[in-house]
């Protein structure tokens, strides 16, 4: 779905760190060998650094080998060196072509004398390139960062009453780059531990984990937490920037159901005055406003009907303009309305049959849009508006009024778990 979000160019991340992890997993889950994990990690190194710069980002850097990973066995390291001199020689040929500089971070004293002379080559030739800066971190560990930095100070003869964080900062690997302090960390892998990537210069970075091995990251996946990571509200221990939600969320449930049951009763009165209601409470705004919404929502729901999708799209889109006046919210128009129409379209598709695991990602995507949340932020309101309408869909097509009772009761109970977690992430 993140194809049709487009990505907020005043809120993108100026450096991504990317912790290379799980090749070894992954060949081993498709039984092969070691090597041909690794043999696929490297591969799509080139492709996501230049999706990283097409979306805009400065500085990107690649944990590929960690003070940890000597222990790994002779052969393997053997493979690794080599294939790293295959990788710089690599990435020095596109960094020339993008304006790219290439730094090494991390020891290069215990690399092989020939991989330490492609480094430096690549090093040297790219120094003047200011446009973008890819970072790769070979024998890197970032407590082992700090120790040399530290050493370093003591050697230049620092006096510590002196000694600041700025002053710190410029012994360390990144010393000299414009953005040396990461906005974004992706840890693919299913694993959640920085194991300590950047341990001075990450104290707000943001984290994105993903389930799947490095091999398996693709631009697309670049994309999506790029995404995530604009919609996040990034306090820095400051106030916030986002209204907050003041709406009570058994209200909303019981409009929100009312809705629904006034929609399959086919009572169009009762449906607009539930509908003007429910903008009321939900956005806190006047009725007058309200009203103004619930019409607008009225046509784009007839082109919904007709399946009319870009003309919905662009209905939508007036109405969110409308809320976000009104409310003085963050999102983008165009955008939630795109996110809308997606679910809108998923839930009609799938009406037989319906894929909650799709669903769900697509209310994380809407939710995530409007209050500028991150895909785990979201993930319980997506949840239970998922179990909501799924539930309502059960309510609609069973001729039992017993069970539909059952069924409406229990939808309206997962509406308010949906807006208490809500309210939540969003007060």
């Amino acid at each position: 779905m993140s194809k049709a979000i487009k990505i907020d160019p005043h809120n993108i991340p100026k450096h991504i760190a990317i912790i290379c992890d799980g090749n070894r997993r992954w060949a081993r889950a498709r039984n092969l060998p070691v090597f041909r994990g690794h043999q696929a990690g490297f591969d799509i190194t080139p492709k996501i650094a230049k999706a990283a710069r097409d979306f805009g980002v400065h500085t990107l850097t690649y944990w590929a080998f960690s003070i940890e990973n000597w222990d790994r066995s002779k052969e393997e390291i053997a493979f690794l060196m080599k294939r790293y001199e295959q990788f710089v020689d690599q990435h020095l040929k596109e960094a020339k072509k993008d304006k790219v500089r290439i730094v090494h971070l991390g020891r290069k004293d215990r690399l092989p004398a020939s991989l330490v002379k492609k480094i430096i080559k690549a090093e040297e030739e790219t120094k003047d390139n200011a446009k973008y800066i890819l970072n790769i971190a070979l024998d890197y560990g970032g407590r082992d960062e700090i120790i040399r930095a530290t050493q370093k100070i003591i050697a230049c003869g620092v006096k510590p009453e002196t000694i600041t964080e700025k002053t710190y900062g410029q012994y360390l690997d990144t010393f000299d780059q414009p953005y040396p302090y990461p906005d974004l960390l992706i840890r693919p892998s299913g694993e959640q531990r920085t194991s300590g990537m950047f341990c001075w210069q990450g104290a707000y970075t943001e984290i994105y984990w993903l389930p799947d091995h490095f091999p398996a990251f693709t631009p697309e996946i670049l994309k999506e937490a790029v995404i995530d990571f604009s919609r996040r509200r990034r306090r820095f221990g400051g106030n916030d920037f986002v209204p907050k939600v003041k709406f009570n969320p058994p209200k909303m449930a019981q409009l929100e159901v009312g809705c629904w049951q006034a929609h399959h009763e086919k009572d169009n009165k009762k449906l607009f005055s539930l509908l003007i209601d429910w903008f009321k409470e939900l956005y806190q705004i006047e009725e007058n406003s309200a009203k103004r919404i619930v019409e607008i929502t009225a046509v784009a729901i007839n082109f919904h009907n007709k399946k009319s999708w870009q003309k919905a799209i662009k209905t939508l889109e007036k109405v969110y303009q409308i809320i976000k006046k009104e409310t003085n919210y963050v999102f983008s128009p165009e955008v939630v309305a795109n996110l809308e129409i997606n679910w809108w379209q998923i839930h009609d598709e799938l009406e037989n049959e319906l894929d909650k695991e799709e669903l769900e990602k697509a209310f994380r995507d809407y939710y995530g849009e409007i209050y500028r949340l991150s895909s785990l932020q979201a993930a319980r309101t997506a949840h239970y508006k998922t179990l909501a309408t799924y539930t309502h869909d059960l309510a609609e097509k069973t001729t039992d009024l017993k069970e539909a009772r059952k069924y409406w009761h229990l939808a309206r109970e997962y509406l308010v778990k949906t807006y208490k977690a809500l309210r939540e992430v969003a007060s």
